[in-house]
This record gives structure tokens, sequence and C-alpha cells, in this order.
């Protein structure tokens, strides 16, 4: 029998959901923001079924109903403060979009067979996973895409000099020390997305080159 008082896997940002975004903010100024408002502008137009997976606080939210008033979200969060601080941003923020966002607790998991999805959305979330973790996830949020959808991600770059590479280095120890992430050092992101036949199109970047945004469709 399963323990139902465990907690959920990757759901260890609980412990920093509290200072998760003053954080960011000090090292990173409005670099990851930035870099998740260039991806916003390629939303598909109209009402799009969206997925966000990893979203943490939920800052994006309110953005993305700004640009896409239509669009309902699927708000998809392991850490159960995290999701909790992202209801409450759109409370304060969007009140009149309540009903378009549905928050779930969970992983790919909780997806479900039939859910399909117009943009799926992964902002400085994928280079949490080793890449035996990182593969099924991908291949899951491929499976749950409609043909043709974009996938947008804004992550870290693969390291280009020293200092990148010593903050990612340091990055991973605290995080791996303070949440339990898998990940080590920053995944192949891209070339797995290319596994699944996915394209990517031309990268934006921020941060002196360490912040990227980048838009994946059919090859």
């Amino acid at each position: 029998m399963s323990d139902l008082s465990a907690p959920l896997p990757d759901s260890g940002f609980d412990r920093v959901a509290a200072f998760y975004d003053p954080l960011a903010r000090l090292v990173f100024g409005r670099s990851l923001q930035r870099a998740q408002l260039r991806a916003l502008a390629h939303l598909p137009s109209g009402a799009p079924h969206v997925l966000i997976i990893g979203g943490g606080t939920g800052w994006v939210l309110p953005e993305l109903l700004r640009r896409c008033p239509g669009a309902r979200v699927l708000y998809l969060e392991a850490s159960g403060q995290m999701l909790q601080r992202a209801q409450a941003t759109l409370h304060q923020h969007c009140p009149a979009h309540l009903s378009q966002v549905q928050f779930r607790v969970g992983t790919e998991a909780a997806l479900q067979p039939q859910e399909q999805f117009d943009a799926v959305l992964t902002f400085f979330f994928l280079d949490l996973f080793d890449l035996p973790r990182l593969r099924p996830l991908l291949a899951r949020l491929h499976q749950a895409r409609r043909a043709g959808s974009p996938w947008l991600l804004a992550d870290f770059a693969p390291p280009r000099t020293w200092w990148q590479r010593g903050m990612l280095r340091l990055m991973y120890w605290f995080f791996g020390l303070t949440t339990g992430i898998s990940g080590r050092q920053l995944p192949p992101i891209r070339a797995e997305l290319a596994r699944l036949g996915l394209h990517a199109g031309p990268p934006q970047y921020g941060f002196g080159g360490m912040v990227e945004t980048v838009i994946f469709r059919e090859a």
C-alpha cells in the first residue's frame, strides 16, 4: 500500500516557495521574467488550451491572460506551496479570469490521457532533472500536445563562459541541497526535444547569454 503522507515527486520546492522569487530577482534581476515574456509572444491566438507545468509562484499567469484573454490554462505544479501562491497571484491580479485556470497539484503523471493542449509552457523547469527523469517527462508532455502546437521554452542556455559554468554549479548545489532536485548539471534539453521530432526556432538570449527563449515546433 502506498504512503499517502509521502511527499509528491518533485515537490521539494515547498521548502523555498517563500523566498524563491525574491532570490531569483536578487541574482538575475528581471532577466528570467523577460525570457518568459518573450516566449508568451508566441502563444496561439484565440482561446487556446494551455499547459503550464512547474510554473512556481505563478507570476506569469496574469501576463499570459492579459496577452491571451480567452485562454484556458491547466496550471500543473508538484509543490503545493507554490501552487497556493500561484492561486493567490491569480486572485489578486486577474480575478475576472479565475474560471479559466485549473490548478492541479502533481507531476506530468497527473495529466489525463484525453487532455490535449494548444501550447505547452516549460519555464525554468526542465533544467531541474537528470536525463533518466527528463526523458519520460518530455515524452509525456509531447503526447499531450496537439499536432503543430508550439512548445514555449525559457530556461538556462548551455554555458559558454567560466562565470556561467560557475553560476550553474552554484545553483545546482543550492537547489540540490534545499529541494532535492535530480539534476546536477544542465541536461541536453534541445537534443532531447529534437529526439521527439521538434525543431528549435531562433533563440533569444538574456543575462549575457546565460538565459534563452526558444520556441519548438514539428520539424
